[in-house]
């Protein structure tokens, strides 16, 4: 019986490209998990500075953009696995359901159809202080996404292809 899993250190990610997109909507959150997940990347080895040629952090309007953007970073070859940080919060009106179900199923398809892993790393809560307290106050998931990242890029380097 062949056993694969992923790694978190080198030398299975030298040469590894992250993509991780943000969205802006509910920043004080986002920044946060953000935060977290370059601390996590940074500590496995991954080069985060600004000048880093191994991640690129994309910017988007809000969660309901995320896979738009996402899978046109899969489809451009230059990834091995994308992060998608963003928090929806509910509200009075269904806009929660909308969004989360669009941005889930999304997230996913584009996982599936690319071949990319994609890290759903998208906060769904019922108010601000649950989302706080995922992104910092009691643990900061940010961290958990990037460890993902690095586990999901690392398996599908040692799976085999064809």
């Amino acid at each position: 019986m062949t056993t694969f899993e992923g790694s978190f250190t080198a030398p299975e990610l030298d040469g590894i490209h992250i993509g991780l997109v943000v969205a802006r909507f509910n920043d004080l959150i986002t920044n946060r998990l953000l935060s977290g997940c370059l601390d996590c990347l940074s500590r496995h080895g991954i080069d985060t500075s600004p000048a880093s040629h191994q991640l690129d952090t994309i910017w988007v309007p809000g969660s309901f953009e995320i896979p738009v953007v996402a899978q046109r970073l899969a489809s451009s070859g230059r990834y091995q696995v994308l992060i998608a940080l963003g928090a929806v919060i509910r509200g009075d009106t269904p806009h929660f359901d909308v969004v989360v179900a669009e941005v889930s199923k999304g997230v996913a398809s584009v996982a599936r159809d690319s071949g990319v892993p994609v890290i759903f790393g998208v906060l769904t809560t019922d108010n601000l202080e649950q989302a706080l307290e995922r992104a910092g106050i009691k643990t900061n998931l940010g961290w958990t996404y990037g460890l993902e990242a690095l586990e999901m890029a690392s398996l599908m380097q040692s799976l085999p292809t064809g």
